[in-house]
């Protein structure tokens, strides 16, 4: 029987499209997998989640945090994606083998459809991951890889950000509409920079059992 686990945070993306994401607008096909072509013709990716509280069976994962790393080479529904998973470094052993667990689909639950598209895994690193929040500003890095700041767009008020209702996100289905004043990450053979370019954030609530 699966382990029953929940987690609860926030999370945020910044990808090398355009604003907005055919991805995130467009078709789907059967499979649930994205099927408009992304505007540069291919997806990469940086997604890093700060998990605020949580339980997998009786190892609590409180304040830790999980980053992801995925290229697909042409329209994501086709899969054959490539993805790298990073754990924090400050999680115990027990903690990491969940987040892995969860982060990987093994566990069931929202990423067991998202990592059937990975057809290539490479090495989990531990490392340290740190996740900021501010305003409609949100900001992660882990030293020598990734440095991402994201910004909100502003709304109609003039203050908060514009939000995208009902979308067909894995994450959720209410997504901040944000543009990187910074994004680089290096690692895995891969170099990006996507300054300028596509982000989201959000709130997220997973679980199984």
């Amino acid at each position: 029987m699966a382990e029953r686990w929940r987690i609860k945070g926030e999370y945020l993306e910044s990808c090398n499209c355009e604003l907005l994401c055919p991805c995130l607008l467009g078709p789907r096909g059967a499979r649930g997998g994205a099927m408009a072509r992304p505007t540069e013709g291919h997806c990469d990716v940086p997604l890093v989640f700060q998990v605020e509280s949580g339980t997998y069976g009786q190892t609590g994962l409180d304040r830790t945090h999980v980053a992801l790393a995925v290229h697909t080479p042409g329209v994501m529904g086709d899969g054959n994606w490539t993805a790298g998973l990073y754990v924090d470094e400050r999680a115990s052993p027990g903690q990491r083998q969940a987040l892995e667990a969860i982060f990987t689909g093994r566990a069931g639950g929202v990423m067991t459809i998202v990592t059937s598209f990975v057809s290539t895994w490479l090495p989990t690193r531990v490392v340290p991951i740190r996740f900021g929040k501010e305003g409609r500003r949100r900001s992660a890095s882990i030293p020598g890889i990734l440095d991402v700041e994201i910004e909100g767009l502003e709304g109609r008020d003039g203050k908060s950000e514009v939000w995208l209702e009902n979308v067909k996100h894995f994450v959720s289905s209410r997504l901040a509409a944000a543009r990187a004043t910074r994004s680089s990450y290096k690692d895995h053979n891969f170099a990006w920079n996507h300054t300028g370019r596509n982000c989201h954030y959000a709130a997220f609530e997973w679980s199984v059992g």
